[in-house]
């Protein structure tokens, strides 16, 4: 599906980088400002009335005047959720943020892969290794509720890596967001019988890879669950949190990790996973079917924390 997208380009420009989309395009005809009527007439998008209680408001950003939040009308996910030493996360955290710990010395790390069916700015795939960390300028926090965290309701989090399969998405979110993001070849398919994905290193060799039966979903009305997370990042030296509101459609869960396979190889996702030094995997997530809202990054303030 990506090299059919490859077949047909036009540039676009995003605060002086110019990138390749497909012409005809989510992005080329609409550039982040859709036609939510035409959107809903996708056999692939279930509906819209998530979007229309969110009106678009225009900003300036590192990519150039841009509208906000940005939507993705078709999106399936894989979550792993692990358990890590909170030392070997806090040596990968900067100063400023902290581990969130579940019990004493152990924090929550995370791999996610994403396929992004139907989007503003058109299809593609994403990966992630990232750790949960406690809410900037949280005063005192004890351990967190692990049954409460594993519902995602809201979670904050920093991001070690997240590889992207196309030029805009890593250029937005790179240049736009902060986040540590490369391209790289990246297959992410799932249904409701399998979810696989594997992230290609520079070398085009192996750098992680998912191999998993998908727990049994279970289906929700739009609008009835909708979780959210915090991500940090830097931006020219500052400090900014960028908002995420996923609405739930079809999502299931489970505790055990038969059936599950995760491959690492060589590779910047390897090695960040590596370093976190995981313990074991305590749920598997899929979501078959969703849709997101992802906000444009604003300042936030920070404390500084001593490692």
């Amino acid at each position: 599906m990506s090299s059919a997208q490859n077949d047909s380009t036009v540039k676009a420009d995003l605060g002086g980088r110019t990138v390749s989309v497909p012409k005809g395009g989510l992005y080329d005809r609409y550039r982040m400002d859709p036609n939510l009527d035409e959107i809903a007439r996708d056999t692939r998008v279930s509906g819209v009335e998530f979007f229309r209680q969110l009106p678009k408001i225009k900003v300036d950003s590192p990519i150039g005047p841009t509208l906000t939040p940005n939507f993705y009308y078709t999106i399936s996910t894989a979550r792993l959720t692990m358990l890590a030493p909170s030392r070997a996360i806090r040596s990968r955290l900067p100063g400023e943020l902290a581990p969130l710990e579940v019990a004493p010395g152990l924090g929550l790390v995370s791999v996610m892969f994403f396929r992004y069916d139907v989007c503003d700015i058109d299809f593609y795939t994403e990966a992630a290794v990232g750790v949960a960390v406690k809410p900037a300028r949280h005063g005192k926090l004890g351990f967190f509720d692990l049954v409460s965290g594993l519902k995602n309701e809201h979670l904050h989090s920093y991001v070690l890596s997240l590889p992207v399969s196309t030029e805009i998405a890593q250029v937005r979110g790179h240049d736009g967001y902060g986040f540590p993001k490369w391209v790289t070849g990246l297959d992410v398919d799932i249904d409701d019988r399998r979810a696989t994905a594997r992230v290609a290193n520079d070398a085009g060799g192996l750098d992680l890879a998912l191999q998993a039966a998908t727990p049994k979903q279970s289906a929700h009305p739009s609008g009835d669950r909708v979780t959210s997370l915090t991500s940090y990042t830097q931006i020219g030296g500052a400090w900014h949190s960028t908002l995420s509101q996923t609405n739930v459609l079809n999502f299931g869960t489970t505790r055990s990790s038969r059936g599950v396979s995760l491959q690492l190889g060589e590779g910047r996702m390897s090695d960040d996973l590596r370093s976190l030094k995981p313990r074991r995997t305590i749920q598997f997530d899929v979501m078959t079917e969703g849709q997101l809202a992802l906000h444009m990054p604003v300042p936030t303030s920070v404390q500084l924390r001593t490692k």
